[in-house]
């Protein structure tokens, strides 16, 4: 795969794209996850549900702090996400406390398998900045048990919870595509890097692969 210079300036813009979109994204995760701890119906489970959003929050001040470490304005390179980030999370807004958890497990999860996806395309520098970035450490594996239990207790949660989680796969590669696609830099930076429309095609077909499996984790039917 040919490497894109990093003092061009196309490939530093799609670098910063790239960055503002996935900082964005987890400071919108922090908010959302601090905001339904408090929903939590246990202490245990605002516990866990507290210490995810802290991690998110960690991750986002790294990704910020790099950002300005290589000379990108943070809230410039956010900027443009911020309205789109606003429609999806407006249309996939959980009617409940488990919904909410469903969203931030399978949700979060296909967006961040796309940045890593895209993580391929970028220098060495870039990619270790986002692959900490994308790392809980297992933080959100709570959600499983959490999930699984409300199947255990309410007999019509899975095939809703299953509805639920088709509708975020589809919101969540709409709006993946939106990324990958509209916008120029990210666009130039696929095209840059020898990638044709059936390597994109494979590359969504690896993010729905992987929805599949957090599915199943949780029990429901994909």
């Amino acid at each position: 795969m040919e490497q894109t210079s990093i003092e061009d300036p196309t490939y530093r813009a799609a670098v910063a794209d790239l960055l503002g979109v996935l900082a964005y994204g987890e400071l919108t995760a922090f908010i959302r996850m601090a905001v339904d701890s408090d929903l939590a119906p246990t202490l245990s489970l605002k516990s866990s549900m507290a210490g995810l959003a802290n991690t998110e929050y960690v991750q986002y001040t790294q990704l910020v702090d790099h950002m300005r470490g290589h000379g990108i304005d943070p809230e410039t390179a956010m900027a443009p996400f911020v309205v789109p980030f606003a429609a999806y999370h407006e249309r996939t807004r959980p009617k409940g406390w488990v919904e909410g958890l469903v969203k931030a497990y399978v949700g979060d999860g296909i967006a961040k398998d796309f940045y890593r996806e895209m993580s391929v395309f970028v220098d060495e520098d870039t990619r270790s900045v986002m692959a900490h970035a994308l790392d809980d450490a297992g933080q959100a594996d709570f959600v499983v048990g959490v999930v699984r239990d409300a199947l255990k207790t309410d007999r019509t949660a899975g095939g809703r919870l299953a509805l639920w989680g088709r509708r975020l796969l589809g919101e969540a590669l709409s709006q993946a595509q939106a990324v990958a696609v509209e916008r120029d830099p990210l666009s130039a930076l696929l095209v840059g890097s020898g990638v044709d429309l059936g390597e994109v095609g494979q590359m969504f077909t690896r993010l729905t692969d992987n929805h599949q499996k957090r599915m199943a984790r949780l029990g429901l039917a994909a």
